[in-house]
């Protein structure tokens, strides 16, 4: 492989995930799905991060601003991904509308009282990891009429995503778990009390959408979907999550055929 940009190496370090299925993209769109990835980082990171929800509030701005400036044919901002992007938002590559959203999205876990419902949980995800599926999508150039079926697979990823990384937030003291199902701090001070809760919510996670039509240069959006599915059903069994060879050959056969 071709050594990496800045946004190709944070991608393939922290989302190593849709790294892998962003390899299946067109080569021409491979870097700017990249930067997709990297952009998302920097969101995802920015509760990480921050020492209070104020703080991460403004670094959630400083990245909507950077955005906004590129849309509006201003200077980019000197950082390694704000670069890229706003080159990839100058000539079109990436939807700014798209990115915006994803910023707010992510304003949801700024809030102290957490996320009361299943349905708030699965309105959180479909905003941040199926606002990216989204941006992917349009990025490849996937139809319209195939975007809320993107979304959705971006949900499920999503939620897989958080169930996994349950233990790894309760280390940072936070909770990203419905009020309604189980009390954050019980979940902090030993995350195995969620078992039974994760368990649960892979078993109930909403239906996939079906994505016939997509045409084979936008599958890579879709592609996440594939090691969603897999993640969900072994969470759903109590079962750990372990990402192998089987998952990666599963992702290689859905690029060739076509997710379904």
């Amino acid at each position: 492989m071709p050594e990496l940009s800045p946004c190709g190496a944070i991608a393939r370090r922290h989302d190593p995930d849709r790294f892998l299925c962003a390899l299946f993209a067109p080569p021409e769109k491979r870097e700017a799905l990249f930067t997709l990835i990297a952009f998302n980082h920097e969101l995802a990171r920015a509760r990480e991060v921050a020492t209070n929800p104020i703080l991460a509030l403004i670094r959630l701005t400083w990245w909507r601003e950077a955005v906004e400036e590129a849309a509006a044919g201003r200077p980019a901002r000197q950082h390694e991904v704000a670069a890229p992007l706003h080159a990839a938002i100058q000539v079109g590559t990436l939807d700014a509308p798209s990115l915006i959203a994803m910023a707010e999205a992510r304003e949801m876990e700024m809030e102290e009282e957490g996320i009361a419902t299943t349905s708030a949980l699965h309105a959180y995800l479909r905003g941040t990891a199926g606002g990216f599926a989204v941006a992917a999508g349009r990025l490849l150039g996937a139809p319209p009429a195939l975007l809320p079926a993107l979304q959705q697979a971006g949900l499920l990823y999503g939620l897989s995503g958080l169930l996994r990384a349950v233990p790894a937030l309760a280390a940072q003291e936070r909770c990203l778990l419905p009020r309604d199902l189980i009390a954050a701090e019980a979940v902090i001070e030993d995350p195995a009390t969620a078992a039974p809760v994760i368990a649960r919510l892979a078993a109930e996670a909403p239906a996939a959408l079906p994505l016939q039509g997509l045409p084979a240069e936008a599958r890579a959006a879709a592609l996440p979907l594939v090691l969603a599915r897999r993640d969900l059903r072994r969470l759903a069994a109590g079962r750990p999550v372990r990402r192998g060879v089987m998952d990666r050959l599963a992702v290689l056969i859905a690029a060739q055929r076509g997710p379904r």
